[in-house]
Parts: C-alpha cells; sequence; structure tokens
C-alpha cells in the first residue's frame, strides 16, 4: 500500500517538486514509513469485541475514506442528513486503511455518549494532537482527573457572579463599535464590514488594551484571520491533514501547515505573556490593579492559569449569524427592535440572564445557536468497549434488529451536532427555517414551541450546541450573555439589511472556527447595509 500511495505522489506534475523544501520531503519519507508501521500493526492485531456491523456510505478513496468529503463541506449537516435518509440515523463511516467511524444521529445515542466524555469517551489522537499544535496542553486536551482539576479551577472565572461582572465590559466594548459605525456612517460608508468588528469584541474584555476597537490591527487579530486550513495548502500538508485521522502522529511533522500551527500557538503565547504582564503575575501586583482584578483576565489569573494560550470565543461568530438571520427577516429585527426599545436602556443582568424578561432576545439567541452550532460535530475514540442505547430499534447490516449498539475500545464515534440541532424528526418541518418563536414560553414557563422529541436533548436549553456532560461548554454562559449584551445594543441603535436583500448568497469560510461569509468575497467577509436610527 505504501508504494501504490508512492506511485501516486511521483504521478503528480513534476513542477510540484520544484517547490518543496528539504523539510517538505523528509516528512513525506516519514509519512510513508509510519504509514508502513501502521499497517503492519493493524495486520497483526486482533479484537474480542467488535462494533456492531453497520451500514453506511462507501468510501471512493480506501487511503483517506470519505474524510476529505467532510472536511471540504461548507453544510456537513446536509452531507449527515442524506446518510440518514439513506441507511438510518446510525451509520458507519469509512476514514481511511479500512477503519470505520461510527456516527450517532439519534437523540438518546447522543446523551449516552456525552454523558460519558472524558471517562469511556476521549478526545481523538487526531484532534488531540492538532490542538496541542495550535493551543498548547491545556484543558481543551486534558483529560479525567487534569481536566477535573483544570475545570475546577476555571470555574470561578465563569461564574454567573464573575459574568456579572463583565457585564459593563460588553457593553463598553459594544458602544466603542457603535461609535465607529457612526464615524463611518457620517462619512458617508454605504456598507460596513461587521465580521471584523466583531470579532474585536471577542477579545476586547482581557484587562489588555489591543486597541482593536480604536481601529489598530492588534497581533491577536492577525493571528486569528491568518490561519489556513491545512487541507487548502501544499499538497504534502494536505496529505499529511487528510491521512491525520488514522495516523495522529503525521500532525507532528515538520511539514509547512504543522509548522504554521506552532508559529500560531508561539505568537498567541507571546500575547498570552502581555496579558499576565499586564495584569500582574505576582500577587503584590494583582493586590494593586483593582481595574485588572475585574476582568476577565484577572480572574483567570486567580484561577492558578489553569489553561495556557488564548483561543477566540464564539460569541461574536454567533452575533455575526444572528445578524445575518435578522437581516433575512426584517419583521423579526424589527419585534427584536420594540422589545428592546421597551426597556428604556441596556438591558440589566437579570433581564439578560432571565428567558421571560426579554423573552423575543432570548429567543433570537437559542435558534442562532440551533441554527449555527460553531461546531458540527464532536468526534471522540472509545478508550473501553460501551454499549449505546437507541430511541429507536435498527436493523445492523447482518439483518440483526437491535435497540443499542457496541462500539469496541478504539473506535472512533462522531455526534453530529449540527444535524442533530435542525433534524426535521426532532424538531418538525419547519426545522430548518429561522423561527424564533418556538423558544416562547407560555405563562406555565413551557416552551409551546418545542416538540417533545426536542426537549429529550440533555444539552444546554435543548441543544448540543455546547456539548454536554463533564465537557459542557464552560464559558456557555459567558457567550450568551456576551452576545446577548452586543445584539441588544447594536439592534437599538442600527438597522441591517443584507447588500443584495434577502437573495444574498451567504456561505461559509472555514478557519479556526467556522464563519460566515457573502458569497463572492475574499476571506471571511459579511458587508451589511447599516442604517443608523434616529
Amino acid at each position: 500500500m505504501a508504494t501504490a500511495l508512492l506511485d501516486r505522489l511521483m504521478a503528480l506534475d513534476s513542477s510540484l517538486f520544484q517547490q518543496l523544501t528539504r523539510t517538505d520531503l523528509a516528512a513525506a519519507t516519514l509519512s510513508l514509513a509510519v504509514l508502513f508501521s501502521y499497517l503492519v500493526r493493524r495486520r497483526r492485531g486482533s479484537r474480542r469485541v467488535k462494533t456492531t456491523n453497520l451500514a453506511g456510505p462507501q468510501s471512493y478513496n480506501f487511503i483517506v475514506g470519505l474524510f476529505p468529503t467532510l472536511v471540504r463541506s461548507e453544510n456537513p449537516g446536509a452531507i449527515v442528513e442524506g446518510w440518514v435518509r439513506e441507511y438510518g440515523r446510525v451509520f458507519a463511516v469509512p476514514t481511511g486503511f479500512g477503519r470505520k467511524n461510527v456516527t450517532i444521529a439519534d437523540v438518546k445515542a447522543a446523551n449516552h455518549f456525552l454523558a460519558r466524555d472524558t471517562g469511556v469517551y476521549r478526545q481523538t489522537g487526531f484532534a488531540r494532537v492538532f490542538m496541542l499544535n495550535l493551543f498548547g496542553n491545556g484543558i481543551l486536551v486534558a483529560e479525567d482527573e487534569d481536566h477535573r482539576r483544570q475545570r475546577k479551577a476555571l470555574t470561578p472565572a465563569f461564574s454567573i457572579a464573575a459574568i456579572r461582572g463583565y457585564l459593563s465590559v460588553f457593553y463598553d466594548s459594544a458602544y466603542k463599535v457603535k461609535s465607529a459605525w457612526e464615524a463611518l456612517l457620517d462619512n458617508g460608508e454605504p456598507t460596513i464590514e461587521v465580521q471584523s468588528w466583531l470579532d474585536d469584541i471577542g477579545i476586547a474584555g482581557f484587562g489588555y488594551d489591543f486597541g482593536a476597537l480604536d481601529g489598530k490591527n492588534p497581533d491577536v487579530v492577525k493571528i486569528f484571520h491568518a490561519f489556513e486550513r491545512p487541507e487548502t495548502s501544499s499538497w504534502v500538508s494536505r496529505i499529511l491533514f487528510l491521512l491525520g485521522p488514522v495516523l495522529p502522529v503525521l500532525q507532528r511533522l515538520p511539514a509547512k501547515s504543522n509548522r504554521m500551527m506552532r508559529g500560531i500557538k508561539t505568537s498567541m503565547a507571546v500575547v498570552a505573556d502581555r496579558l499576565l504582564m499586564q495584569g500582574g503575575a505576582g500577587k503584590e501586583a494583582q493586590s494593586t490593579d483593582k481595574s485588572m482584578d475585574k476582568s476577565i483576565m484577572g480572574l483567570l489569573i486567580k484561577a492558578e492559569r489553569a489553561s495556557e494560550g488564548l483561543t477566540m470565543s464564539n460569541e461574536e461568530v454567533l452575533a455575526q449569524w444572528a445578524l445575518i438571520e435578522l437581516c433575512k427577516h426584517q419583521d423579526k429585527q424589527q419585534t427584536l427592535r420594540k422589545e428592546l426599545e421597551a426597556g428604556g436602556g441596556d438591558p440589566t443582568w437579570d433581564q439578560l440572564n432571565s428567558g421571560t424578561q426579554l423573552p423575543y432576545l432570548n429567543a433570537v439567541v437559542q435558534e442562532t445557536l440551533r441554527l449555527h452550532p460553531p461546531l458540527a460535530g464532536i468526534s471522540r475514540v472509545a478508550s473501553t468497549d460501551d454499549i449505546i442505547p437507541l430511541s429507536n430499534p435498527i436493523t445492523t447490516l447482518d439483518g440483526v434488529p437491535t435497540s443499542q449498539i457496541t462500539i469496541a475500545k478504539g473506535t472512533v464515534v462522531n455526534c453530529p451536532v449540527a444535524y442533530l440541532n435542525q433534524a426535521e424528526e426532532v424538531w418538525g418541518p419547519d426545522s430548518k427555517e429561522f423561527k424564533p418563536e418556538r423558544w416562547l414560553e407560555d405563562a406555565g414557563g413551557i416552551e409551546e414551541g418545542l416538540p417533545e422529541s426536542a426537549k429529550m436533548i440533555q444539552g444546554y436549553h435543548h441543544l448540543f450546541t455546547f456539548s454536554d456532560g463533564p465537557r459542557l461548554c464552560l464559558g456557555r454562559n459567558f457567550a450568551v450573555a456576551n452576545f446577548k449584551a452586543t445584539l441588544s445594543v447594536l439592534i437599538r441603535n442600527f438597522a441591517f439589511e443584507l447588500p443584495d436583500g434577502v437573495d444574498t448568497k451567504i456561505g461559509r469560510h472555514r478557519g479556526i472556527l467556522p464563519r460566515p461569509k457573502l458569497e463572492g468575497e475574499e476571506g471571511p467577509n459579511v458587508r451589511l447595509v447599516v442604517k443608523r436610527l434616529e
């Protein structure tokens, strides 16, 4: 098999080889050696417990399976939906060299799977090496007791009491954006590229003056925007990335994309060091900087520095999707504006944190979280054999009906978040529509618009967007509060429209987090028609 792969590589245009560095050639050679070693180990290996034999799509490529199809898709949820229609809610997806991942597009199975995260199910080798390269050895890759320790240390910084104190930071950042946009409109700008400004809000509360909201271009923003997905870079990097799920060690080789990710981690470490210096690494410095004590970074320092590295958060991406949806549905934008204007000013923490005091704002946020989860799926590898229960019986590829499936140790299981958040059998016939009204509660506090099947989801507010179980997103309340505060300021002060009306084509830009983009734009640009409200 290694020989066949080498023949395929040699068949490429010779001009490609002229662009290779010695490091790339060394990485390719090492890849072949590792590949041969893997095949030998796989042939010698045997298991007593076997994963249930499931139907699923066929692979067109023995080497990489259907992994390229999934990572290149702008809408992975739609791919999963097609497979569900053909093979049922639980199916196997080939990922290369005879391996198959199990996809569980079933609510009961997903609840079971996520409840056992970090215990039975752990980060895949590929995900672990990828995140180590990019973020370092922090909470994102920690397991077992190490994960519990780091999570416990970080919890105070993301408690309700702490987030209540961040509210003024959220509003301050939002009003800086408001002032900047008003200046652009006064200068005759017909449209505003909102994405870059909302990205800046996501990094504005760390107790360090990046200058992002004052028109400067700080290093951390350059880092975020410069990230290039490995599968879109050089052909050697693409091969290493596409073989990553079956040979994670390839992500450690010194190819261009791997070097780039480690460079990003180094750059982020420099920014993090600046933040620590601003906050004062010593107890004496911390005690004298009262403003830092009230910042997000100040509390993280107090949390024993449990997380290494600085990462961009999800709330700015969600705010971009919310504005796009409200542009498409002008009636819903107006309904939200009327509710916010009736409050007579910036919502208080109690109003933002309550689902009943500003019900339509809460509904818009929930619906955005449902339709636009930052991550399309959650993949983990079984560290021991497991039995996963199903909502409804299935028939295996062997023709055996069963209401549960066996997962053998070493099997990768995928929970398709984007699909489950929009599945018609879970959410009803209007599951693909942006319909905040489904989240509105009646006098008894019951969300009448939610089907019982949706209420079976045990994740945050009946969604898998923030995962669930031991890895339930620690910053979920932080992200939602920032999202709501930012949206409340923008909607009360501006009206938004898409440049070509409701027919404007919206795509996705793939990066560290998938983000919206207008079709035809270079990079993750969302340029909207913004009108100031008097």
